[in-house]
């Protein structure tokens, strides 16, 4: 009997502690934007969540932990342990030949990326030196993504022959960051539309196509 009701209660323990875990990345995120990184406390996290402290150091490790869990789930949309680039919109992007839809459809996810990201970006730059291993942790993912993404129009033949990716990788992780998102968006007032149709451009001309393409 104890037996069988064994898989029963590990099922519940891990769907418990995945609601834990949403709550606690919920409540860090309120607490940031109601009252600021300098008020932000593991226990004033735990308590909005209806957790212990132990709990969130358990799963987070601090507050850092705490921060880039945020960050990563804003990204993201969700909490899912999918990778970006196994995601339904990258996948998409993967499988289109045509290198103009490509980029294109490129360009719109960074667009969706941004738009997640352009208020925890602001909250997190005004925080100071404490969260900027946070942030260059996560600008270190974002250049790891788009390497992979040009390293990808290389193979697929959209970039010319011998065309140096790495400098590519890197003017595309510069052209594509929440900074110059929000430069656009909220300093200058475009509209999100008008930044990734600017977008799609200037990657169309940043990443030229050999002319069989």
């Amino acid at each position: 009997m104890t037996s069988a009701r064994r898989p029963y209660d590990a099922r519940r323990r891990r769907d418990a502690a995945l609601r834990n875990r949403a709550a606690v990345v919920a409540a860090c995120r309120d607490l940031l934007v109601d009252d600021g990184y300098r008020a932000l406390t593991v226990r004033a996290v735990a308590e909005r969540a209806g957790v212990s402290p132990e709990t969130v150091y358990k799963a987070f490790g601090g507050k850092s932990g705490l921060l880039k869990a945020v960050w990563d789930v804003t990204l993201a949309g969700d909490d899912e342990p999918v990778p970006m680039a196994g995601r339904p919109v990258l996948q998409e992007v993967w499988s289109t030949r045509d290198p103009h839809a490509k980029l294109a459809l490129y360009a719109a996810f960074v667009r969706g990326v941004n738009e997640r990201l352009a208020d925890l970006f602001a909250l997190l730059v005004q925080a100071g030196p404490d969260v900027e291993p946070v942030l260059a942790a996560s600008e270190a993912e974002r250049l790891t993504g788009v390497t992979a993404f040009v390293a990808h129009l290389a193979e697929e033949g959209v970039l010319p022959p011998g065309a140096d990716t790495a400098r590519l990788a890197d003017a595309c992780w510069a052209l594509t960051g929440p900074q110059l998102f929000s430069q656009l968006t909220t300093g200058r007032g475009w509209h999100a539309d008008a930044y990734e149709e600017w977008l799609t451009g200037v990657l169309t001309a940043t990443l030229p196509a050999p002319r069989h393409a």
